[in-house]
């Protein structure tokens, strides 16, 4: 049988079809279903998106209002759990949340009897996945609140999905422009196109499995630095930059070192990454030393990449000035990862409810290099 050799890491090879979003990378544009994504993040609440992922399409005023009612009966842990929410919370530092994350979504999928998909019907399929993007944030909080010696707050009805989060970070009411900028974070930041995470969760949804095992899959390619675990270390770049005192001289030692510049260059995008654009935007906005500092930063380090690759076009991609505008908002530095996570579970339950649709597993092939039988 012959077979086709696929480049390094699947480049450019499509996999599957898709509804649910795509990424223009030599345009510098993506979309959700039929939508921009940024001209949803710049004018849409983050549930009318959310509604637009689960349905396929943006819902009416009334639609609108039951959503916000389902997602938010969902948000609350189940309480048997709480003994185990500590525990977790206390055997893993702060850069670990993702994996307590993981552990507490098997456990409520454990209480909600959930079902393999192949099981499953689509109602069912659609009722997990709500469940467990709804419960997203509320677990990633508890954890966090208990690890830095607080007690998790119960979520509030009246909050949005993105007032919710800074709340039960903080206990404290959210001021409505930083609100704001983290709902249009979040809402950029909820699909791109078949990234490692989404891919992996679409492969563990093709076996059959349940929601949540697929999720927790995802989350378990996500967490890796090269994917999800940027924004933080863009923002420890900036520190360094700030210690150098100069942002082409740290960014030529990178270099020299061949050391990643962490929040610089994307896989896909052969232009300015619009995510970052936008961010950009709403870092201005919200002003501040820090902002200025990384716009100049961010001018140094794109002429020396420039300087260095001048036949690639290598520019400020979306955790550069996610970390800038999360840390402006009040968001712990610990906490930028998972906020990136609180949004992605809504892109992942997407992809896996589709993927669920096609009854087929995902089966690639490898070639073996080793040495011959004996």
């Amino acid at each position: 049988m012959s077979m086709m050799v696929a480049p390094p890491g699947l480049s450019n090879v499509v996999v599957a079809d898709t509804k649910v979003g795509d990424v223009n990378g030599d345009e510098g544009f993506y979309q959700y279903r039929q939508y921009s994504a940024i001209d949803l993040a710049t004018s849409r609440s983050f549930e009318e998106v959310w509604h637009l992922f689960v349905h396929g399409r943006l819902p009416d005023p009334g639609e609108l209002a039951d959503f916000r009612d389902t997602v938010r009966a969902l948000r609350t842990i189940p309480p048997e759990l709480t003994p185990l929410l500590r525990t977790v919370a206390l055997a893993g530092g702060e850069r670990q949340l993702l994996a307590g994350l993981r552990t507490m979504l098997s456990a409520t999928a454990l209480t909600r009897r959930s079902l393999p998909m192949w099981d499953a019907g689509p109602e069912q399929r659609i009722a997990d996945a709500l469940a467990v993007a709804a419960v997203t944030p509320t677990i990633l909080s508890a954890l966090h609140r208990i690890r830095t010696g607080n007690d998790p707050l119960a979520p509030r009805e009246d909050l949005s999905t993105a007032e919710n989060w800074l709340y039960c970070l903080s206990g404290n009411e959210p001021e409505p422009r930083a609100a704001r900028a983290i709902e249009q974070y979040m809402i950029a930041t909820i699909d791109h196109g078949f990234n490692a995470s989404t891919f992996t969760g679409r492969v563990i949804a093709s076996t059959g499995a349940d929601v949540v095992s697929a999720v927790c899959g995802a989350l378990g390619a996500f967490s890796g630095p090269l994917h999800g675990g940027a924004p933080d270390r863009a923002l420890d770049a900036l520190d360094e930059i700030s210690g150098v005192g100069d942002a082409a001289i740290w960014a030529k030692n990178q270099l020299s070192q061949r050391s990643r510049i962490m929040g610089f260059g994307h896989a896909v995008y052969r232009t300015t990454d619009p995510r970052s654009d936008m961010l950009r935007d709403i870092a201005i906005g919200l002003g501040g030393p820090l902002v200025e500092f990384a716009v100049q930063v961010e001018k140094d380090v794109v002429a020396v990449l420039a300087e260095a690759y001048p036949d690639r076009n290598l520019y400020a991609n979306v955790e550069f000035y996610a970390g800038v505008v999360m840390d402006r908002c009040g968001v712990p530095r610990t906490m930028f990862t998972p906020t990136f996570a609180v949004s992605r579970v809504v892109g992942w339950c997407a992809n896996i409810l589709e993927q669920a649709e096609d009854r087929k597993i995902i089966r690639p092939s490898a070639r073996y290099v080793g040495p011959p039988v004996m």
